[in-house]
This record gives C-alpha cells, sequence and structure tokens, in this order.
C-alpha cells in the first residue's frame, strides 16, 4: 500500500460551463477592492482616516499565479489608499487606479495602455459602483456578499465572500478555463 499523495484531479468548475467558457480567453483581470480583495469592512481611526485594510493571503497567491501565465492583473477603486498600493506592489500588481469615481472611463483608459480590448477582459466587483463595468467586459464575477443587483449581472458567484479567498476562485476558475490550474499544481508539489 503506498503512502504516496494522490492528488484529486477535479474540476470544481464544472458546474460552470458559461463562466469556464467565458474565462478561456481572458487577458486582464480587473479587481474592485472593498468587498473584493478586502471584506468591505472600514477601520477608521481617530484622525477620521482608513487605518488598516485586511487582504487574504490565498487570493494574493491565486493574483501571482494568474499573471505567471502572462494575464494581467489591475486594480479600479473608488478610494485612495496607500494600503492598497503596497498591496499592489507586493503582488506585482503594475495598472493600479484609485480614486476613481467613473470606473468605466478607468476601464478604456486601461484597455489602451494595455491595448486590449472588453472581450480580453474580466472583472470583479461587488456594488453598484462596479456596475458600469461588469456587464460590459466578457467574464464578470462577484464574491458571494455582494449586493442581489450585482448578482444578477454577473456569469459568476463565487462560493466565498470578498477579502475571504472569493479572488482567488476567480483566478482559480480562469486557471483551469485556460488550461493552467493541473500544470502549476503540478510544479507545486
Amino acid at each position: 500500500m503506498s503512502n504516496a499523495f494522490s492528488p484529486m484531479v477535479t474540476n470544481p468548475y464544472t458546474e460552470h460551463p458559461q463562466a469556464l467558457d467565458r474565462a478561456a480567453n481572458v487577458k486582464l483581470l480587473v479587481l474592485d477592492v472593498d468587498g473584493v480583495l478586502t471584506d468591505g469592512s472600514l477601520l477608521i481611526g481617530q484622525d477620521g482616516k482608513e487605518a488598516l485594510k485586511i487582504f487574504d493571503s490565498l487570493d494574493g497567491h491565486g493574483i501571482k499565479l494568474l499573471q505567471s501565465t502572462g494575464v494581467i492583473v489591475a486594480i479600479i477603486t473608488g478610494r485612495n489608499s496607500l494600503m492598497v498600493e503596497g498591496r499592489a506592489k507586493e503582488l506585482g500588481i503594475k495598472h493600479v487606479q484609485m480614486g476613481v469615481s467613473e470606473k468605466f472611463k478607468a476601464l478604456q483608459i486601461l484597455l489602451e495602455q494595455t491595448k486590449l480590448t472588453l472581450s480580453d477582459c474580466a472583472a470583479m466587483g461587488d456594488d453598484w459602483p462596479d456596475l458600469s463595468v461588469l456587464p460590459k467586459v466578457h467574464f464578470a464575477a462577484c464574491p458571494a456578499q455582494a449586493h442581489e443587483e450585482v448578482k444578477k449581472r454577473v456569469h459568476f458567484i463565487t462560493k466565498r465572500s470578498g477579502g475571504a479567498g472569493a479572488v482567488r476562485e476567480v483566478c482559480d476558475l480562469i486557471l483551469v478555463a485556460q488550461d493552467n490550474y493541473q500544470r502549476l499544481l503540478q510544479e507545486s508539489l
């Protein structure tokens, strides 16, 4: 009897064929921050400024894995935050737009910079400010706790909430759809 670990080779995304199909050609993943990369909590200090943001390490590793396959990851967020800037730098995310009030205009600028189109783009958001982007991209996703109006307009709703591995689910789905998941897993073993 062998004690060797035998990895399970199953695809947890088979129940989402439309999402897999749409994710197969993604070249750019655009992420919101509050409620997507974080749980959406805003911790305000006595000085009236945001004091803390908590990011999930699973999300961070998923982003790095996705970037290793050539998929560009970008952040477009309504708030300005040194914490977001630091996390983006740590993860190697080069395209970061903060303090954005019109997210679709910011996405158009990003597409010009990367020479990509909406058909190359995936986006993940959780609330009404993201609705200017989500219905226009080829693949739209949201975390489990997203607002109901957002859930009605996406191709994939994660099982996990924002700031608790939801971004990792989307990264994994894209990796599976592009036949990179198993290769990267084997390289990790």
